[in-house]
């Protein structure tokens, strides 16, 4: 027979002890009654069982710590500040674009006071939130017209559940995208009401599919930018100005989605040149859609810009509610559009921008100064190296084009490799800061194109031996 409970364990500190030790009282005042008693009760438990095994029995500041520690884990932010080295500058994971320092002190005021969202001082009548960058984007893009929604997929659902809801969108069967997550444009279509009439091959359309495939029921012409793809050999696909010259022949919408979207010419800075916003609608788009967060550098959202009445009716959409942008995005939006106005410094004053014109020597040479430390926190078992790499400017951008850059590597000896380098991997992400890199030619890769915060990076170097051992 067993003997009984109280005769193999010592007495437990209680509760209420506890909560009067040091610790106690400082977890009382930073996390209230309730959440310290339970906390208390959870660690208590998980000793008793100790105890029963032969356990010595804790002090009430042991449980007090142990309680503590559960509660700074628990109100952790969920959604943490991260190192993105991984070579791809707009990661979707990681939240696309780093916001200007501009954005950050707007989003700061909006959210610190009441604001003018929609209150026009002039007057004290209601006003329009879009109203606040309606007139940047104007000047910025030549549009007649612009409205705001969250994002760019919401922008070519409100545009053909507006102008195509019932009938029939006409697009090249190579342009039915499939973004992130799965969502797919024919499903967006779907939801929007309309019809999809796909024209053409895989890798070939023509002018005339669409000219035969026009009928009664058509209600938009759509192009679609082919973001994350890229179709290459025997293709042909249809110039946008001559799709809006057979739209406008035929009295319908063209609408033009270029998905990512940007209102520079890249190539000033070295990049391939993408067809900006200011391309498409001189070359016809009736409504131009394209995304905030990517290319443009900003906060999450949808732009819709083109013919004032076209834009007007989507506005008008009781669809537009629900997709709406609230005052914070459109603060971030406003301050970093400002920026454009100034083209001359906007490689330095637009982070993605930044990212994406560093150039190889630069970022070579920060890794050679980063290396040494590198080295010395590498857990045993690794080669430190330099290593050249291709970063990539990621979320759909420019799908085949890389960026020269450089990278930290850490190459394992012996076998079971990938073993070691998924460890490291874990290790880097358990950082104070957690670190994202990739693995790649057996070696974890640490492509420093993004890196800003060089000291930040190397001051918690020595916390990862311990953790990859």
């Amino acid at each position: 027979m067993h003997a009984p409970q109280a005769d193999i364990r010592p007495r437990l500190p209680s509760v209420d002890r506890v909560l009067q030790s040091e610790t106690g009282r400082v977890a009382l005042a930073a996390h209230g009654q309730a959440a310290v008693t339970a906390a208390i009760r959870a660690a208590l438990a998980g000793w008793r069982e100790r105890v029963a095994q032969g356990g010595a029995a804790p002090e009430a500041e042991a449980v007090a710590r142990q309680a503590q520690a559960a509660l700074a884990r628990a109100d952790a932010p969920s959604q943490r500040r991260v190192f993105n080295l991984t070579g791809t500058v707009l990661h979707t994971n990681l939240g696309r674009a780093v916001m200007p320092e501009e954005a950050v002190q707007a989003v700061v005021t909006a959210m610190r006071h009441p604001t003018t969202l929609e209150f026009a001082l002039d007057g004290g009548a209601r006003g329009e939130r879009d109203d606040h960058v309606r007139g940047l984007v104007r000047e910025l893009t030549g549009a007649e017209d612009a409205c705001l929604v969250n994002n760019n997929a919401a922008a070519v659902l409100l545009v053909l559940a507006t102008h195509a809801a019932g009938r029939e969108a006409i697009v090249s069967r190579g342009e039915l995208i499939e973004i992130g997550g799965a969502f797919r444009l024919p499903e967006i279509m779907k939801r929007a009401g309309t019809r999809l009439h796909e024209v053409g091959t895989t890798n070939r359309t023509h002018l005339r599919d669409f000219e035969e495939a026009i009928s009664e029921e058509t209600g938009v012409i759509l192009k679609a930018h082919a973001s994350n793809y890229a179709i290459q050999g025997f293709t042909a696909e249809v110039d946008p100005t001559k799709l809006a010259t057979l739209a406008q022949a035929k009295g319908l919408p063209f609408i033009d989605d270029l998905g990512s979207g940007t209102l520079v010419d890249l190539g000033r800075w070295g990049l391939k040149r993408e067809r900006t916003v200011q391309d498409a609608l001189k070359a016809g788009g009736d409504l131009v859609t394209f995304s905030g967060d990517k290319l443009l550098g900003g906060p999450q959202c949808g732009f819709i810009v083109g013919r004032k009445e076209l834009v007007r009716a989507c506005a008008r959409n009781h669809l537009k509610r629900t997709l709406r942008l609230d005052k914070i995005r459109l603060a971030a939006l406003e301050a970093t559009l400002k920026l454009y106005r100034d083209p001359d410094r906007l490689a330095e004053r637009l982070p993605t921008l930044r990212a994406f014109s560093r150039t190889q020597d630069d970022i070579r040479a920060q890794a050679a100064r980063l290396l040494p430390a590198w080295r010395e926190a590498l857990p045993e078992g690794f080669t430190a190296e330099l290593r050249d790499c291709a970063s990539q400017i990621g979320s759909g951008a420019m799908p085949v084009d890389t960026l020269p850059s450089a990278a930290l590597a850490a190459v394992p000896a012996g076998r079971h490799k990938g073993e070691a380098l998924e460890r490291l991997s874990a290790a880097l992400r358990a950082l104070p800061v957690p670190v994202i890199g990739r693995i790649k030619d057996d070696a974890v890769l640490l492509d420093l194109r993004c890196l800003t915060e060089e000291d930040d990076f190397r001051a918690q170097l020595p916390a990862l031996t311990g953790g990859a051992a």
